[in-house]
């Protein structure tokens, strides 16, 4: 996928299309061939993570842990 590039004027006179179908990638807005801003979607908030990588990730023995053993002694 690459970044469209719309000269300003044209952005102008679609813009709110452009909105509704904006991807990843952003829109890049130019004067006179300069680019001079990039539309970009906003992040989707953290509640759509959640739950996102269910069934993508393993996790191989104890989690809390660091492996190495240890014993913990009380100062008298």
């Amino acid at each position: 996928m690459t970044m469209k590039i719309l000269p300003a004027a044209k952005f102008k006179e679609q813009c709110l299309a452009l909105l509704d179908e904006v991807d990843p990638e952003g829109i890049l807005v130019t004067k006179r061939g300069r680019p001079v801003a990039r539309l970009i979607p906003v992040e989707r908030g953290g509640k759509a993570l959640l739950g996102s990588l269910k069934g993508k990730i393993r996790v191989n023995g104890d989690i809390l842990s660091t492996g190495i053993p240890w014993e913990a002694h009380a100062e008298p």
